[in-house]
């Protein structure tokens, strides 16, 4: 394709997104500000998504999208402003893995995630990694689990709290290596990281954009990634599947979500906005700079992909007995 079509095209795709869509009320859609709502405090993996995507999407829809970080609960604060807020397509929120965990963990939900969320398109991935001190004498995880199976119980590892991408990660890595590790939970991925970085715990199962720039400075050693083939920010770093270990296979994602009852063309205009947006180079560049991917899946597809995400991490929730506190 020459230069000047790929223009045309580019063109093309930017005022099919741009043009109002008319709900079935007659209304044109948007004629406000839209907030976003991000479960968790700035600087997490669903912060940093919902601020990347903020600004070329008010472009898109030509007006302004709010971005309100309202953390706490393990993403029920957040999620539940969404679920009760007016099905409109005037307030959306980011879900991501760790927030389809809770509901396992939580004995009342006020909201049903599947009944009362409407999906509107699977954002990203991204692909946690192992990674130990540098300090401790490890250097792969046939070393890891060398020193687990001699001292059970006595090496720890740190995550971003019960049932969190990290936590779970290696309770997959524990049954599959038949390993017995102590679980330190903190309050949130800086705090994780900051105990790996004192030497306070053995290990970590972490983001890349949060990891990268210690295992750069040497203060970290990535060892392994969970995701099913090598990543491009270290496509050197074996998977656990390589080393022998087919269960210790999952990513984190993030994606976006409105009330239930939001109409269907004003959900069709936003998923067509968003994988527009997905869909540049601009966008794929900067989520690759901080360890993610670009995935963009429909409506339709990701609420598959939620049922089938909950229905796996609640098994492994429940065989590991693992709960809220």
């Amino acid at each position: 394709m020459s230069r000047r079509l790929m223009t045309l095209v580019t063109a093309a795709i930017v005022v099919a997104v741009s043009i109002p869509t008319h709900s079935k009320e007659g209304a044109i859609y948007p004629m406000k500000p839209i907030r976003l709502i991000v479960p968790s405090t700035a600087g997490s993996a669903p912060d940093l998504i919902a601020r990347l995507l903020g600004e070329p999407l008010a472009n898109a829809l030509g007006q302004p999208v709010v971005i309100e970080n309202k953390p706490g609960a393990s993403g029920i604060i957040g999620l539940q402003t969404v679920a009760s807020a007016v099905p409109d397509g005037y307030t959306l929120g980011v879900i991501a893995m760790p927030y389809i965990v809770t509901p396992a963990l939580t004995a009342k939900m006020p909201y049903d995630t599947e009944r009362d969320l409407a999906p509107i398109t699977l954002l990203s991935w991204n692909y946690p990694i192992l990674v130990v001190p540098a300090a401790l004498p490890v250097h792969s995880v046939a070393d890891l689990v060398a020193r687990a199976k001699a001292k059970p119980g006595v090496l720890t590892y740190s995550s971003q709290g019960n049932g969190s991408p990290g936590h779970l990660g290696v309770e997959l890595f524990k049954r599959q290596a038949g390993v017995n590790l102590t679980h330190i939970p903190y309050k949130g991925n800086p705090a994780a990281v900051a105990a790996a970085l004192a030497g306070d715990v053995d290990m970590l199962i972490g983001g890349v954009g949060a990891l990268s720039p210690h295992i750069k400075s040497g203060k970290l050693r990535a060892l392994a990634t969970v995701a099913s083939q090598r990543i491009a920010a270290y496509p050197d770093l074996p998977t656990f599947v390589e080393l022998g270990y087919p269960g210790v296979k999952f990513s984190d994602w993030q994606g976006i979500v409105a009330p239930a009852g939001t109409p269907a063309d004003v959900i069709d205009r936003l998923q067509s906005a968003m994988a527009a947006i997905l869909a540049t180079s601009d966008t794929k560049q900067r989520l690759e700079a901080i360890g993610m991917e670009s995935a963009g899946a429909g409506a339709q597809e990701f609420a598959a992909f939620i049922h089938g995400e909950i229905q796996q991490w609640s098994r492994v929730i429940r065989e590991a007995g693992i709960t809220a506190d």
